[in-house]
């Protein structure tokens, strides 16, 4: 290391005001306990240097002059090269050169890592990262350039730089956010990082908006909702939301189940909902694009011709004789009613679609025509165009606020035992991030949340949970990822979910809110994302209200036996806990458009309480197991357990048999989970949690009988458990309902996490990845009002 001394900071005198300033900690006495730690590049805990003799302001590195302020390759393992920007050059008492260094990453270093394949390799990723090094790591000086953050920037605006910088990472919450510039920091006295006080960020076209006069941001969000189920995620979103004076409204939703579909659309009848599937609904989007700009923005006021010049791309020539309006035909179009893309007519070949009223018939006789058969109907699809636009029956870019959506996941659920657990994204029952994330990239929504199951992180090293961080910000979206207990916000239930937030980089990154009861989370993530559990840090002060318990539930529902039927029916007692007296709550009173009303007799109708209905060996069964804690099929008779464990069948004994013949402990139970599983024919008990509600109630495999009735718990009872109102009703068989509900994502989450996203709209939470939600949060409703008390 060489000083120099043409520089009169380089003369001893200067560098002991130095180091009583600007690198203070470094001249503490040895003797002292160790400083600050702090986390090196790799991840692991790094000491400050303390016993510091003096600083230098540059070094000579192999015939390179490097300052403070320099960017350089800095050696890694083998012939890995780094690259960060110098902080410090010092030499220590003993006499061994060092020099600080603030970290930057390549994507391929953050928790991207394989899925990293398109990025540019020239994009790099600023941090706070900081640690100390011998001088001999340093290799060469690299020129590293700053550039905005900008949907769509073009290549050729990049500067000539060997890497450039437009986001920062941070591990916490895998989080890669908007930039506060270089200019923007200072190294205090503990020689961390903090923000210049004044500093402004820079100003975005949002900021403009306002400035120019344009009035105040908008209070209302409009949210497209993939993969909607019946509902979950968006109508969670929208409750949370309205606590924080924000409006997310649900204007489309997109599902593959019809019955899913119809539950959605009974409980919000405002919304667009198209049952289809996401693929089919991507290339409508684009086509519908396309038809916008055919027939709305470029004003045609001569229809095209039936021309390849003049079709929608991707679509045929080929004219249906039963769309012509011939004169001397039977048929006429009268007006155009839908549209689609796909194959209605199940023709065996996809494309767009027109629903045809025909004239002089009624809406039963409507029929799906291709749009290459429609080319005499020119003004009908202009009308339906313009109409459809007016009404936005189907988003544009632009038109969309928020995406939310959980993408399916059955190839790799832990309880699907035929998954691709080697490369998961090549299997086809997974491609659905990547068309979720299409979706993303087409409409350029100012925020996104993406649910999934936590083995996205467990599964081949994560690829999926990766791949979907990487698409985001490919795109330039900031994003963080986080994993939540659904009992953490008021929930009787476990249930662990990963949660993906993006932003566009006009828009704050939504934080994640911080859990509001005191439930132990259960989980072991591997080890490079446990910091992306969202909870409390041990020893952080918090204050938690109790967990809720199957009873804080349930415990007011009337009771029913395995056989009911009934659709509704009237409850036969008062709510008696503050999460039942919520959960009854009128769909007004709940989102805050009305004061919350109580009568003395208030007339109100339970629906869906009513359970998958056992057949008779089963049922006899369920009327064996004892009612109290913990009993399941080990407590039926001609079971013996072993010393480990595992249950057999007591052969010393004849077999108890049922009236139909079969023994009354089926075969099954002893083969699963090899006799070890206390989960077959298993009680729920009222001061429990139950670890996920699923999308049936197997008895055999699955504690899922109630505590104190003959019966696997009702639709109601499994929707209670999702935190779904009762106001909430759903469609379609026993079945299909149960599978709606295990497939949703919990109500009181989606509540959290809309309030974030309603908090970080308006500006009123700060840049942190965490966010403390009110006291009593779980019941907040948004109004209110004083209570009306109504007397009959």
């Amino acid at each position: 290391m060489k000083k120099f001394k043409k520089s009169p900071l380089q003369r001893k005198g200067a560098l002991q005001e130095i180091k009583s300033h600007q690198w203070k900690i470094r001249f503490l006495r040895k003797e002292r306990e160790s400083g600050r730690v702090l986390l090196s590049f790799a991840g692991e805990e790094d000491e400050t240097i303390l016993n510091v003799d003096f600083h230098y302001a540059q070094a000579n590195v192999d015939g390179c002059v490097l300052s403070i302020g320099d960017c350089a390759y800095i050696k890694g393992e083998g012939r890995k090269k780094h690259i960060g920007r110098i902080l410090e050059f010092f030499r220590t008492t003993q006499g061994e050169d060092y020099f600080r260094v603030q970290w930057y990453f390549r994507v391929e270093d953050t928790v991207i890592k394989e899925a990293a394949t398109f990025h540019d390799e020239k994009r790099i990723f600023y941090s706070t990262m900081m640690n100390d090094n011998l001088l001999d790591c340093i290799l060469s000086k690299v020129h590293v350039a700053e550039i905005p953050l900008a949907v769509g920037l073009e290549p050729d605006t990049i500067p000539p730089a060997d890497f450039y910088y437009d986001m920062e990472y941070s591990v916490e919450y895998s989080t890669f956010h908007n930039l506060q510039t270089d200019n923007s920091y200072k190294i205090d006295d503990s020689h961390s990082l903090q923000p210049v006080e004044g500093f402004h960020a820079p100003i975005t076209a949002t900021h403009l908006e306002v400035f120019s006069g344009s009035g105040p941001l908008k209070s209302e969000l409009a949210l497209l909702d993939l993969y909607s189920g019946c509902g979950g995620m968006s109508t969670g979103l929208g409750i949370g939301a309205k606590v924080s004076s924000i409006d997310v409204v649900t204007r489309w939703a997109v599902d593959l189940e019809k019955s899913a579909c119809d539950s959605l659309k009974l409980n919000h009848p405002e919304t667009q909902v198209r049952n289809e599937s996401a693929e089919d609904f991507l290339e409508l989007l684009k086509r519908w694009k396309q038809l916008c700009e055919s027939y709305i923005f470029n004003d045609l006021k001569n229809p095209p011709e039936d021309g390849p010049d003049n079709q929608i791309e991707g679509e045929s020539n080929e004219t249906s004789k039963l769309a012509n309006e011939d004169p001397d035909g039977e048929y006429e179009v009268s007006c155009l009613v839908d549209i689609c893309y796909g194959d209605p007519n199940e023709t065996g070949k996809h494309g767009l679609h027109f629903k045809v009223r025909w004239k002089g018939y009624g809406p039963d006789e409507d029929t799906w025509e291709p749009f290459e058969g429609l080319s005499n109907c020119q003004e009908r699809i202009q009308d339906f165009v313009r109409n459809g636009l007016r009404s936005k029956i189907l988003p544009l870019p632009g038109h969309v606020d928020v995406i939310c959506g959980g993408p399916p996941c059955q190839g790799i659920s832990g309880y699907n035992r035929y998954r691709n657990v080697e490369d998961p994204l090549t299997d086809e029952r997974n491609q659905q991030i990547v068309v979720f994330m299409d979706i993303v990239e087409f409409l350029k929504p100012k925020f996104v949340l993406m649910e999934n199951v936590v083995d996205i992180l467990r599964l081949d090293g994560a690829s999926l949970g990766r791949y979907a961080l990487s698409r985001l910000v490919h795109m330039k979206y900031q994003a963080r990822l986080g994993t939540i207990a659904a009992g953490c916000y008021g929930l009787p239930q476990f249930r662990l979910r990963v949660f993906i937030w993006g932003a566009l980089p006009s828009e704050r990154l939504p934080p994640f809110p911080l859990p509001t009861h005191d439930v132990v989370v259960r989980y072991w993530p591997p080890p490079e994302f446990e910091r992306n559990t969202v909870a409390y840090d041990e020893g952080q002060p918090r204050k938690l209200e109790e967990a809720v318990f199957l009873r804080d539930a349930i415990s007011d529902l009337p009771a029913v036996t395995n056989h009911e039927s009934r659709e509704k029916m009237a409850y036969d007692k008062p709510p008696g806990t503050d999460f039942q007296r919520y959960i009854r709550l009128s769909k007004e009173e709940m989102m805050g458009s009305t004061p919350i009303q109580v009568t003395e007799a208030k007339e109100q109708m339970l629906y869906d309480h009513r359970p998958y209905h056992l057949n008779e060996d089963n049922y006899l069964r369920v009327c064996q197991v004892p009612h109290r804690k913990g009993a399941n099929f080990r407590d039926l008779p001609g079971v013996i357990v072993g010393d480990d464990n595992v249950v057999h069948r007591d052969t010393t004994k004849d077999t108890f048999v049922l009236p139909s013949g079969g023994p009354i402990v089926p075969d099954c139970v002893f083969t699963f989970e090899k006799g070890k599983s206390k989960r077959p024919f298993a009680r729920l008990w009222w001061d429990e949690t139950v670890p996920t509600v699923l999308t049936f109630p197997h008895h055999r495999s699955q504690a899922i009988l109630h505590p104190e009735q003959d019966r696997v718990l009702t639709v109601r009872e499994c929707a209670r458990l999702q935190g779904f109102p009762d106001f909430y009703r759903f469609c379609g068989t026993i079945k299909e309902r149960y599978c709606q509900i295990g497939n949703a994502v919990a109500i009181p989450v989606g509540k959290a996490l809309g309030y974030t996203l309603g908090m970080t709209f308006q500006n009123l939470c700060g840049d942190e990845p965490l966010l403390t939600l009110p006291s009593n949060f779980s019941f907040l409703q948004p109004l209110k009002d004083e209570i009306v008390v109504l007397r009959n």
